[in-house]
């Protein structure tokens, strides 16, 4: 019933595109490692008005299966600014039409009358009871996309086998159900409520519980200016400020509002830095405010940057700021837990391509680690596990800058990481240090973890899956790479195929994840690299992490060895000129 994507199709009849109407027509959307994502537009594996309300469909299907009491605890429903005319797609008509479908079959829809951060859907379902959520959102993907993210009762996203399910629902109901376009419901329903007012108040209460220094706050002459990227963060992050007694950071004008052409950024992605920070950091050195908190257009993911002695900027990566997030979130813990506390019972959690440095802490200071799988679902759930069997979980993390403070969401959370950033940068301001200096006195103290990660883009699959395969039988069948170039490998780890050398019986603790590549290499000179495809994007992305010991501050020589390394793996394993990868212009 969408005239625009109706005419893209016909267009296309009619021009004769035959290969494009295949594309768009004989594959379906599936879960990534953040819902489902695609561009928006016409088609059975784009994000439109008909793949939502059949998604929508299916999981109304399942979750009617798996609850009996769906109809009374109900389904949250959130959603971003995002926005194409060409298609007469917006973030908030495809979250009424989800409304929809629920509402038309006597579902209670808690939808928020307006955007709202993306960790506040987690929040909501978690606070409400319901069974479950979705979110509207591509987060920080570029303007053309958009997508849809799926919440369970736990406030975890969804994992495996609930989206193998759910896709099996959608595929046996693909026709729409009577009411299920009908995005006025949301409006008429006596089913429908808006949390809105009651869970940014809970949140805001809830985001108290990781302020330690209130009094700090409310005195320090710092200032902060905070980017929200055209998306939905700016009265949010004001909000928490103001919970733990700040004055209000300094927002950027000209994107301080929402643009679902994203009009002053090349792409909308606070983690390319500098480049794409360039109003806020010109913004900061006029306020003199030597700390830029930048959060992504969804706000679950936040970048940092501050400005050192010389007048330079430097932006932390995101492995960098959870080594910062780490030492701050354990060191608090420590100074305000009481006598009879276990550090055993304390765990720390990072995906298995994030530095290793909350590894090197938890040794040291006797907390727990663990490892999962990319992707923040997989650290939701755990943690979520965690919980339950009693354990305290301070902070977990993924180098794409995504963090976890605290457990109020159970996901990635940029509004909360910004404020903790902020009274992180206020103590250490006290002690008369920087948040850079502070780093290097935590790699002084645990060893230094220098880590690269970067990616080629490449839009043709089969092209992938050979690199891929290569690997998987490199001088042989069936045998992976001893070496890369000069450098020898020690252990290799596939995901995709479950094999660990490592291990006695050569089998993979991560869970196995045929959906997508995944390999990592050990090699013997302490360095761990990764290679994998993207879940979101049409991407290969590398990472690479010289793990040093305490007394190897040779901090130089580390970074010239993996500068090596990471040319080497370039050239010997992904062969960028002879496949066609284009490089990462940033």
């Amino acid at each position: 019933q969408n005239q625009k994507t109706k005419e893209q199709i016909e267009s296309l009849l009619q021009n004769g595109k035959h290969k494009e109407l295949r594309d768009r027509l004989c594959c379906r959307l599936t879960f990534g490692t953040a819902g489902l994502r695609s561009a928006m537009g016409a088609g059975f594996c784009y994000i439109n008005d008909l793949t939502v309300i059949q998604s929508t469909q299916g999981m109304y299907k399942y979750l009617e299966r798996c609850f009996s009491d769906f109809k009374q605890r109900g389904f949250v429903v959130g959603y971003d600014t995002r926005g194409q005319v060409t298609s007469n797609c917006s973030s908030k008509k495809l979250a009424k039409l989800t409304a929809a479908v629920l509402l038309a079959k006597d579902v209670p829809v808690y939808f928020f009358s307006t955007y709202v951060p993306t960790p506040f859907v987690p929040y909501a379902v978690q606070e409400l009871k319901a069974v479950a959520g979705v979110m509207i959102t591509a987060s920080h993907n570029r303007k053309e996309d958009n997508g849809y993210k799926v919440y369970w009762e736990n406030g975890a996203q969804i994992t495996s086998p609930h989206d193998k399910e759910i896709i099996k629902c959608i595929e046996e109901c693909v026709e729409p159900w009577n009411g299920s376009w009908n995005e006025n419901l949301v409006d008429t329903s006596p089913l429908r409520q808006d949390p809105l007012k009651k869970i940014c108040d809970r949140y805001m209460e809830d985001l108290k519980k990781i302020c330690y220094h209130r009094e700090l706050n409310t005195r320090t002459n710092l200032k902060f200016v905070h980017t929200s990227f055209h998306g939905v963060g700016h009265d949010y992050v004001q909000l928490a400020f103001k919970a733990f007694g700040f004055q209000p950071p300094i927002p950027v004008p000209e994107q301080k509002d929402p643009d679902p052409d994203f009009s002053t950024v090349k792409c909308p992605n606070p983690e390319e830095g500098e480049s794409v920070l360039e109003l806020s950091l010109r913004l900061a050195e006029k306020e003199n405010a030597r700390v830029v908190v930048a959060t992504d257009p969804d706000a679950d993911r936040l970048a940092v940057a501050e400005q050192q002695e010389n007048g330079c900027w430097k932006v932390f990566t995101g492995n960098e700021l959870a080594a910062l997030f780490g030492w701050w979130m354990f060191s608090r813990w420590k100074e305000n837990c009481s006598e009879d506390a276990d550090v055993k019972n304390v765990y720390m959690l990072a995906t298995t391509v994030s530095s290793k440095i909350l590894r090197a802490i938890a040794l040291k200071e006797g907390f727990h680690f663990e490892e999962t799988l990319p992707g923040f679902k997989w650290i939701g759930s755990r943690v979520k596990d965690l919980l339950d069997n009693g354990k305290e979980v301070l902070f977990a993390f993924e180098e794409s800058i995504g963090f976890m403070c605290g457990t109020s969401v159970l996901d990635k959370d940029g509004v909360s990481a910004a404020v903790v950033t902020a009274e992180m940068a206020t103590y250490l301001e006290s002690k008369n240090l920087t948040l850079a200096q502070q780093l290097i006195e935590i790699y002084e103290m645990y060893g230094y973890h220098i880590s690269r990660t970067s990616y080629f883009l490449c839009y043709d699959p089969p092209t992938i899956k050979r690199i891929f395969e290569k690997l998987r039988n490199f001088d042989a069948p069936q045998s992976y790479p001893k070496s890369c170039g000069i450098y020898n490998i020690l252990h290799v780890r596939d995901v995709t195929t479950g094999y660990d050398s490592s291990q006695p019986n050569k089998k993979s603790v991560l869970p196995v994840s045929k959906s997508s590549q995944m390999i990592t290499f050990t090699f013997q000179n302490g360095c761990v690299a990764t290679l994998r495809t993207s879940g979101t994007e049409p991407k290969i992305k590398y990472y690479a992490e010289m793990c040093a010991m305490p007394e190897q501050s040779d901090r130089s020589v580390l970074e010239e060895e993996l500068q090596k390394l990471i040319a080497a793996l370039i050239e010997n394993f992904l062969e960028p000129d002879k496949n066609g990868l284009i490089w990462r212009s940033a």
